[in-house]
């Protein structure tokens, strides 16, 4: 039984706002404790008068939450992930923005699966994520591990040239708009729009796919979870972009990209019912057609 969650939500749309209400007269009936972060400066009151904890920081709060839940689109979900991973606490999504594979909880759906989370009907899936290893503190000290992907991107209009290392041994050298190293969670993200393969969230392997590659033989790659890359990138200009899920940096190309796997996974919730590849059949349309 749920004693204590925290309610995740980044923007202020009419939309997420009456995800995040919703969630909390859910939880204010079944007398769930809540810490809330939440932009607006607009008091979340539970329907008895009683007022919800806010918080600016987990570290902060009074007492560690058992679940977190993100209110909007992947995205907010990308930055969820950011507060909690060396926490251990398992995040739940509810989608308000459009594609919804990670914020996978529609609005339709709250109440009962609240009622599913509160009989601990769900499972806990455990995502790998990619991290930066070099160069460190890329970001000015905000995290380099990526749920989704990194990208090694050109900054102009020119196209780069990434000269890729697996375990130190030579891979390929790729003339392309930049490469996409995705985990499996990323798959059906950046990685599926470039032609990608999709890989079920559990899988630790590690993608890379090249962005409209100069030479068409080229073709995406799937290397073992355990493979440390390295990337030596060339250009006309002076910078390359590196992006690492909603963060980016300009780099020099004197600077090289080291990725490896995160040493620390994510927990994820799957609830009782749901599955990754009813999400796939039903976010991506497959067998939809006129004549069924």
């Amino acid at each position: 039984m749920l004693e204590r969650v925290a309610i995740y939500s980044k923007d202020n749309s009419l939309k997420t706002r009456e995800g995040v209400s919703r969630l909390v007269t859910e939880f204010c009936k079944r007398g769930i404790k809540m810490q809330i972060y939440q932009k607006s400066d607009d008091p979340v009151i539970c329907p008895g008068g009683q007022l919800i904890e806010r918080f600016s920081d987990l570290s902060e709060i009074s007492g560690l939450p058992e679940l977190v839940i993100s209110v909007g689109g992947d995205g907010t979900f990308l930055e969820t992930v950011l507060k909690v991973i060396h926490m251990g606490i398992p995040v739940a999504g509810v989608n308000t923005g459009r594609m919804g594979f990670l914020a996978n909880i529609s609005e339709e759906e709250i109440s009962n699966s609240i009622d599913l989370l509160c009989d601990g009907e769900y499972e806990i899936v455990e995502r790998c994520l990619l991290e930066i290893s070099k160069p460190s503190q890329l970001f000015n000290g905000d995290s380099s591990s990526a749920l989704n992907e990194i990208t090694i991107q050109k900054a102009d209009l020119s196209m780069i040239t990434i000269n890729v290392f697996v375990n130190d041994i030579y891979l390929n050298t790729y003339w392309a708009d930049g490469l996409i190293v995705s985990t499996a969670t990323g798959s059906t993200a950046y990685n599926l729009s470039v032609g990608g393969p999709i890989l079920s969230p559990e899988d630790g392997s590690i993608i890379i796919s090249p962005i409209s590659p100069h030479n068409l033989t080229i073709r995406p790659i799937v290397l073992s979870g355990e493979s440390r890359l390295r990337m030596v990138m060339e250009g006309r200009s002076k910078e390359y972009l590196a992006t690492c899920d909603f963060r980016s940096k300009r780099m020099p190309f004197s600077e090289e990209i080291q990725i490896v796997r995160a040493p620390v996974k994510l927990k994820t919730v799957m609830l009782k019912g749901m599955d990754f590849y009813s999400t796939l059949r039903n976010k991506l349309m497959w067998g939809a057609d006129r004549r069924n």
